[in-house]
């Protein structure tokens, strides 16, 4: 199996929008043991790689994003700084998570764009109001290749972009292949890099989903297509 090209990503100019309020946040999160053990820094460089992917695939911010498993708020709460006039959703099925994420963006009223969900992806991803309605879906940990893509399919619009976390020396083909994502209308554009630290997959939507998909909770994971 041959490996995508993977483009270096440059982040060095977005570092300026990560506020003070942003890294206490963050730090905050670090703290309750909702973000792992990489260091705060790292962990901001690598949600920066998500806004930078986007933006170049849409020439500037999306018109909307949806963080899948959100967590701790990692990329979630970067977009937000970062796209202050995107709707920014925040979706985590932990009621500790969102209870957090919650009652950190209330204490900032200038950024009115975001909404944190507690809901499973699987049900959510059928409300009006959700379905397709995503220029964008983020994910850094949310699950296995093929539950991300059945997921986060159901929220991305036709021509929408999905960037999901890589472990460093994956294998694009082997991860996404392409007659796996085909039923989900699902492509594979690129893979990239940032700071030759942190891998991220690119994936294209071609048309819309079929309404089997998602299928019900769990099974995206128990059942995966690919």
């Amino acid at each position: 199996m041959t490996r995508e090209s993977a483009p270096a990503v440059s982040i060095e100019a977005l570092r300026g929008r990560v506020s003070p309020p942003l890294r206490e946040a963050l730090s905050r999160s670090f703290e309750l043991g909702f973000l792992g053990g990489m260091p705060i820094i790292d962990q901001i460089d690598h949600a920066l790689g998500f806004v930078s992917l986007l933006e170049q695939a849409f020439d500037g911010p999306p018109a909307s994003v949806i963080d899948l498993g959100t967590g701790g708020g990692v990329p979630g709460l970067v977009l937000l700084f970062c796209w202050p006039h995107t709707r920014v959703v925040l979706m985590d099925a932990s009621e500790r998570r969102t209870t957090f994420l919650s009652e950190t963006v209330s204490a900032w009223p200038d950024l009115s764009n975001v909404e944190v969900i507690r809901a499973r992806a699987e049900e959510l991803g059928r409300l009006g109001g959700m379905r397709e309605q995503f220029q964008a879906v983020t994910s850094r940990s949310f699950g296995i290749p093929s539950a991300v893509a059945e997921c986060g399919s159901s929220f991305l619009e036709p021509e929408g972009r999905m960037v999901v976390s890589e472990p460093p020396d994956s294998l694009a083909d082997e991860r996404w292949p392409a007659e796996g994502l085909l039923p989900l209308n699902l492509v594979r554009l690129s893979s990239a890099r940032v700071s030759d630290r942190f891998g991220y997959q690119v994936l294209g939507k071609t048309g819309v989903l079929d309404d089997r998909y998602p299928r019900r909770v769990g099974i995206p994971v128990k059942r995966p297509l690919f």
